[in-house]
């Protein structure tokens, strides 16, 4: 039996097994936190220990998100919320995987093009609000581009970073193989970058939740960010809670779609986290 068969027969049958059900057991811990403050909170103010006035308990904050979900208010808020960071992410993500792509690859583009762009991150995103209201108006298309804004540099960061940090010797086995250059592209540099680029994706799918909010408080009429603006206004903690609480399930859940669409990418991956 040669090294490769006896490392595959040590490494293979026994590496895989075990990880689901590790995984499916961590995944449920990492409620237990959450819960436990929670229900801590809810005893709190039942026995009067503390004001439960401008942090409302669980209860509370429940029977709101289910008065906001039976009324319809909730979907409203949330679809138009989706739709905007949706929006947003697929021209940011588009952009910024374009011109990282470009900076990366191309000394000359980097010169040129890097030193605004790193200018233009250092910006506040709230800073841009006035300028893209005169520009486009207090509609949606100022709030995508607001959206597109805070997306586009993670991403283009990852991309561009991760273009640069490609292994030199991995190109030179591609040279030796006589890959062509669309070869070398596509067996070679893609997959080298995938991980970053995914990595780069989540951030900016992250900020983009974090940019809506600024985009809906700048003159929506719905919208968690237009929620956020509600409680605040008639003095309604449990609302800003449940608005919050809404932001977070939403977040997770679309970075959770965006893992597992882009898991089949990184299959071919055997990480040291595989043999945990």
């Amino acid at each position: 039996m040669s090294v490769l068969e006896i490392a595959a027969a040590i490494d293979g049958p026994e590496r895989r097994p075990a990880a689901p059900r590790r995984s499916y057991g961590l995944a449920i811990a990492g409620f237990v936190l959450p819960v436990v403050l929670a229900i801590l909170w809810e005893w709190l103010v039942a026995a009067g220990i503390a004001n439960g006035r401008l942090m409302p308990p669980p209860s509370v904050v429940g029977r709101t998100l289910w008065g906001l979900a039976a009324s319809g208010e909730l979907l409203t808020h949330a679809g138009a919320t989706l739709w905007r960071v949706g929006a947003g992410f697929g021209l940011g993500a588009l952009a910024g995987t374009m011109l990282g792509a470009v900076t990366g690859a191309l000394p000359v583009a980097r010169s040129l093009l890097d030193p605004a762009l790193q200018a233009l991150r250092a910006i506040p995103s709230i800073a841009w609000v006035p300028l893209f209201i005169l520009w486009l108006g207090i509609f949606e298309a100022s709030k995508v581009a607001l959206i597109a804004v805070g997306v586009f540099f993670p991403v283009y960061l990852g991309v561009a970073a991760a273009i640069q940090g490609i292994d030199r010797k991995i190109v030179e086995v591609g040279r030796v193989f006589r890959l062509s250059r669309l070869a070398m592209v596509r067996r070679v540099l893609l997959p080298a970058i995938l991980p970053a680029w995914i990595t780069a994706l989540r951030s900016g799918l992250g900020l983009g939740f974090m940019f809506v909010v600024a985009a809906e408080i700048m003159g929506a009429s719905e919208g968690l960010g237009y929620l956020l603006v509600d409680g605040q206004q008639l003095g309604r903690p449990d609302t800003i809670i449940a608005a919050i609480i809404s932001f977070a399930v939403l977040g997770k859940l679309a970075d959770g779609l965006l893992v597992a669409i882009t898991r089949p990418f990184l299959a071919w991956q055997d990480t040291a986290r595989d043999k945990l």
